[in-house]
């Protein structure tokens, strides 16, 4: 059920009856017709600008288009009113016997706002992918809350998603890894130890070279790096993987797959990739230019091995095999995303920190190759997040070391709280996190007044069982702000396949604020109001009537939260 797709198909129907009829030429494309609410409320319900899109391909005038257009509408028994506005907008004012259609139509519907927009197509998000040297710091949060709910948003829009963490478990930081956790672990025999730069000094090791301890005993102690090295570094990773999964966990996190770096060495798949791409014509030795504006002192042009990135749209060529004969840390991953390619995936989506964005067009150009232009690859980058508390930068527990921990935040607030917050703000957009604000109370606080209209309407409920009042499906819709709530319902299924199309989860979050702000002012009404009180004393068929349209904001409220991965509040303490 999609009201502003259902009048686009009337919209549609009644542009091929114009077209039969001779008033408009044959042959137009209607694509580009769009109905949407009206940017004035008091302009109408809906808007069309479909006499605007149609006017230079038809060879007409905008108005001559509307104004045919605006008859065929209004006879139909679901538009009141079809006016033509400027050069050519059509305005649509639907009967009130449409929104308390919708309001059952909802309430009978347990997949309301679900989409089948994208018919099975098969899409892997990768996202957080954070080195397995540490626990997840604020920054890694961000883009586990954005990844997880924009995967939950396409799945709700029909997409078979899957949810992946790429770990970056084949470069040097896990050697610098396993010597850190190498100096807990004789920390843990009592000896004295000093972390020097080129280490890891948090906390979170002690726990881990203990653990080391008391698998192997003093098997390591006083042994040369190359007798444990590799032995370490395999039970670290381990171990800091485990660390990361609890603290996703707590994130509400699941991933469907964990990719391994490590697993492309040695095993021909990075080979392979650089094959194919080198059976299009893309791999051949070359010197690139050196760096623009200042030249490095110890800049030297050297042949190497390149991929010919910029035919694929990238600025430059890039290198995948240094002079010395090694991999570039681009070959792996092109090799990941080969991967990706051949198991079938229909779309990919990356989601990367703020500085990674000159990896970007590299990825995309890799990708493009591989797929011969098959498959998508979108890359979303989240921006920094900056912590507040009393109106100064804030600084948690020191325990990872240098950085403040997703366990530190969600401990203080709470995961709800924190995935909110995280998606109040678009991915690109620095976001800051005010610990103050973000508890408090009140409608600048956007997690508690979407919260608190999903309670409100439980509480009604509840009452509502206590007085015996035998619930609905057939609402009473009788004042404006009434109306004004049931309209921002049927914008939900539009918003949602917006939200997909555009991959940006945060649409979201901002349609629950401004419905709960719209359910909240028809409460504050019932104050001034009490016909509008959904109980209303002595009267049950009236308040079971009236108990209608605030059932279907809820079911809106929790369908929405669920996709951001927020559990719907039953009660605020």
């Amino acid at each position: 059920m999609n009201l502003f797709a259902d009048i686009r198909g009337l919209v549609i129907d009644a542009l091929n009856a114009m077209t039969s009829d001779g008033v408009l030429p044959e042959g137009l494309s209607f694509d580009n017709v769009a109905v949407e609410p009206p940017r004035d409320a008091a302009h109408g319900d809906m808007a069309t600008n479909a006499a605007m899109v149609l006017a230079k391909p038809a060879k007409m005038k905008p108005r001559d288009i509307a104004d045919v257009l605006a008859g065929k509408l209004a006879a139909d028994d679901r538009i009141e009113l079809a006016e033509v506005a400027g050069p050519g907008f059509l305005n649509l004012r639907l009967d009130a016997r449409v929104w308390t259609g919708l309001v059952s139509g909802i309430l009978g519907e347990a997949t309301y706002g679900q989409s089948s927009m994208g018919a099975g197509q098969k899409v892997n998000v990768e996202y957080v992918s954070a080195n397995p040297t540490g626990p997840l710091h604020v920054g890694h949060t961000r883009g586990a809350v954005f990844g997880d709910a924009l995967a939950s948003l396409l799945e709700y829009a029909g997409h078979d998603v899957t949810r992946e963490y790429y770990i970056n478990d084949g470069g040097a930081q896990v050697d610098v890894l396993a010597r850190s956790v190498y100096l807990r672990y004789l920390e843990a025999h009592g000896q004295e130890v000093a972390f020097e730069d080129g280490t890891y000094p948090g906390d979170y090791l002690v726990p881990v070279g203990q653990a080391l301890k008391d698998k192997v005993g003093d098997a390591y102690v006083d042994k040369g790096e190359q007798y444990w090295l590799a032995e370490i570094r395999e039970f670290a990773t381990e171990a800091m993987l485990d660390l990361i999964r609890e603290d996703l966990a707590m994130l509400g996190v699941k991933m469907d797959v964990f990719f391994s770096e490590k697993s492309l060495y040695g095993t021909g798949r990075i080979e392979d990739a650089l094959a194919a791409l080198e059976s299009k014509g893309l791999i051949y030795e070359g010197v690139l230019e050196p760096p623009k504006g200042k030249k490095p002192e110890d800049w030297e042009p050297r042949e190497q091995t390149l991929f010919k990135s910029t035919e694929h749209g990238d600025d430059v060529d890039r290198p995948v095999k240094k002079s010395d004969g090694n991999w570039t840390y681009f070959a792996p991953d092109i090799a990941y995303h080969f991967d990706k390619v051949e198991r079938g995936f229909d779309a990919l989506i990356d989601v990367f920190g703020a500085d990674h964005g000159g990896y970007v067009k590299r990825m995309k150009a890799a990708v493009s190759a591989l797929s011969d232009g098959r498959v998508p690859l979108d890359v979303k980058l989240t921006q920094l997040v900056k912590l507040y508390k009393n109106g100064e930068p804030f600084k948690m527990s020191k325990r990872a070391g240098t950085f403040v921990t997703l366990r530190d935040l969600v401990e203080q607030v709470g995961a709800d709280v924190t995935r909110f917050v995280m998606l109040t703000r678009k991915n690109d957009a620095p976001l800051d996190f005010d610990f103050d604000k973000v508890l408090e109370q009140s409608r600048e606080n956007p997690v508690f007044y979407v919260q608190y209209a999903h309670a409100r309407v439980r509480s009604v409920l509840r009452k509502a069982a206590e007085q015996g009042i035998v619930l609905t499906d057939t609402p009473k819709i009788e004042d404006e702000a009434e109306a004004a709530v049931a309209k921002k319902l049927a914008e939900w299924p539009r918003l949602v396949e917006i939200a997909a199309r555009t991959h940006e989860p945060h649409r979201i979050a901002f349609y629950l604020y401004e419905l709960a702000s719209d359910f909240h002012g028809l409460w504050n009404r019932g104050n001034d109001k009490p016909e509008l009180r959904f109980l209303q004393d002595g009267n049950n068929d009236s308040s079971a009537a009236k108990i209608a349209l605030p059932r279907a904001v809820a079911v809106v409220i929790s369908s929405g939260l669920g996709i951001l991965g927020i559990t719907p509040a039953e009660e605020m303490r």
